[in-house]
């Protein structure tokens, strides 16, 4: 009797740990089921529907400032409406104005000439040079002597300067594109940026600066190619809360690209070569001194103050003492606008770029509101203007956020996933700089996808898009994109992205007639999604490695 008691009460002291075993389990199962049904609303027909209205002719390419950026934005508000998303704009609408200074440069009054011993020589419009005009001043003209200053690099903690034993005060800098491809990525990235190359240049005294192409930017693209607009397409600045345009440095009163062909010319007078000035960028190694030329930049600009709204959307957090903290997902919804034309075809439509970007996002914001309950953390969604200009409304929106600065914890930005074959990988650029890395990669695999490092470092991917904007205010962000493996041996994944950049990027043809590998997007748009709910759902909020570059830059603070 005593013995059979004692079993029995063994039994029932056993069944709360047998309970609490399988609570578990049966949970996460039941999580999972719900989260699988939620993201089943994403369907090929509604990404359809999207890319459809927002990549075609009628939205005449979604420049920011005109109608057809406009409609757009108007689409894309009625559609978060429609499923349940909030506003989130200013004055509780959805949108956010963000005030923009247009630049239309005149071409018959830009103007490059080379002052030598042996004479002056004007170079030729877009044949030889471009430029894009001030960004402020109507008229400028300045002439100096010219520098070369390698990469315009000054990186001590790299024991790397270009700037070391050159004057560059008062003078015109010569500088390629890029950084030292000997640079760690992160580093090597940050140097490439324009607006640090800026800054580092104005500290030392320069009166204006020309880019020439290194090596490896004539490779990726033509000079055709990077040229085909010039002069067509305007430029743009925003402006803050002061009316001040941001990011302009008064003390540079002229700027140009310039022509590889012609450089050989402007480095003739001087001790080292075009040819051996493009040895020493290639090999990452200093070779700045004065190029024994005087160079005069002249331009003139028309200047046209215009407004592009930033559409902004939320799902408010389901834990009232967590839906304070933001989630950020960001796709930019213009893109070139008119140009000009390319096999009789003028309308630059951006079906990839960024069609596809705000297709996903706007289903994601579907996915969420389609779960019975919603994320933890609130989730913001906002489709920005100006990328193409300059990264003009993430950094609007970044320094001037609709809801509390401090609270936006996380940013996940779209931007051109090329989805042009079955993918077996994705690239999560930013993911390696904070503990993003941990939720990204389990969302990664419960989609079936390998994460993989970045195959093109030298395009320094990560600030090119509307992520760093974030990441210059502190957030931790991430750009996710496909990555260059297919499923199908046959095919080469890479072969084909490279192809789209050097055929298709920025150019008519990223239109409706592009390919799209749909079973890929779907699971695409889900691994998406998967990632804004594991950051959701971490008890604490990303935060920076310790050491990381970006973070010790940029951190708010941890």
């Amino acid at each position: 009797m005593t013995i059979r008691y004692s079993v029995a009460l063994l039994c029932l002291l056993a069944l709360p740990v047998a309970a609490a075993e399988w609570a578990e389990p049966i949970e996460a199962a039941a999580e999972e089921a719900s989260i699988t049904k939620a993201l089943d609303s994403i369907e090929r027909g509604n990404l359809e529907k999207h890319l459809n209205y927002l990549a075609s002719d009628e939205l005449q390419g979604r420049m920011s400032g005109e109608p057809g950026y406009d409609a757009a934005a108007k689409y894309v508000a009625e559609q978060l409406a429609a499923v349940g998303v909030e506003p989130a704009g200013l004055f509780g609408g959805w949108f956010q104005d963000v005030p923009l200074l247009r630049r239309q440069i005149d071409v018959d009054g830009a103007s490059i000439t080379v002052h030598t011993d042996r004479g002056d020589a004007g170079l030729r419009w877009k044949d030889d040079f471009t430029m894009g005009g001030d960004q402020v001043r109507d008229e400028t003209t300045v002439r100096a002597e010219v520098v070369y200053a390698g990469f315009g690099v000054h990186a001590p903690e790299l024991g790397y300067s270009d700037y070391d034993g050159v004057d560059v005060k008062g003078k015109i800098v010569a500088i390629f594109g890029g950084a030292p491809a000997s640079f760690p990525h992160n580093e090597r990235a940050y140097y490439s940026s324009g607006r640090t190359k800026r800054d580092l240049m104005v500290e030392r005294g320069a009166v204006g600066y020309i880019y020439m192409r290194s090596r490896s930017d004539q490779q990726r693209r033509s000079w055709d190619v990077v040229t085909l607009n010039a002069g067509v397409t305007a430029g743009m600045s925003w402006k803050n809360l002061q009316g001040e345009v941001a990011d302009h440095h008064h003390q540079l009163e002229g700027s140009a690209l310039v022509n590889e062909a012609v450089a050989p010319d402007i480095f003739a007078p001087s001790p080292i070569s075009f040819e051996q000035a493009l040895d020493a960028a290639e090999a990452g190694r200093p070779a700045s001194q004065p190029l024994g030329v005087e160079m005069t930049l002249t331009q003139k600009s028309e200047h046209t103050d215009i407004t592009s709204p930033n559409v902004v959307g939320v799902i408010r957090g389901s834990d009232p003492e967590l839906a304070d903290e933001y989630i950020v997902y960001t796709a930019h919804l213009d893109h070139i606008g008119v140009g000009t034309p390319v096999d009789g075809d003028a309308i630059y439509n951006g079906f990839y770029d960024n069609a596809m970007g705000v297709a996903l996002m706007i289903e994601a914001a579907r996915a969420f509101k389609a779960m019975p309950r919603a994320p933890a953390r609130s989730i913001l969604l906002v489709a920005v203007t100006g990328e193409e200009r300059g990264l003009l409304g993430s950094d609007y929106f970044a320094q001037y956020p609709t809801v509390r600065a401090e609270g936006m914890i996380a940013n996940i930005n779209l931007d051109m996933p090329l989805l042009l074959y079955p993918l077996a990988d994705i690239i999560a650029f930013g993911a390696q700089h904070s503990t993003l890395d941990v939720p990204i990669a389990r969302a990664v695999e419960a989609e079936g996808f390998a994460l993989t490092p970045d195959p093109i470092p030298e395009e320094v991917l990560f600030i090119r898009s509307d992520q760093y904007s974030f990441v210059r205010q502190g957030v931790p962000a991430v750009f996710l994109v496909p990555g260059f493996t297919s499923t199908d041996p046959d095919i080469n994944g890479g072969a084909l992205f490279q192809g789209h950049l050097k055929t298709h990027y920025h150019r008519p043809s990223d239109d409706l007639s592009r390919p799209v590998d749909w079973p890929s997007a779907l699971r695409f748009a889900r691994a998406n999604v998967r990632i804004g709910l594991e950051i959701a759902k971490d008890m604490k909020p990303p935060r920076w490695h310790e050491g990381d570059f970006f973070g010790e830059k940029f951190s708010r603070g941890q």
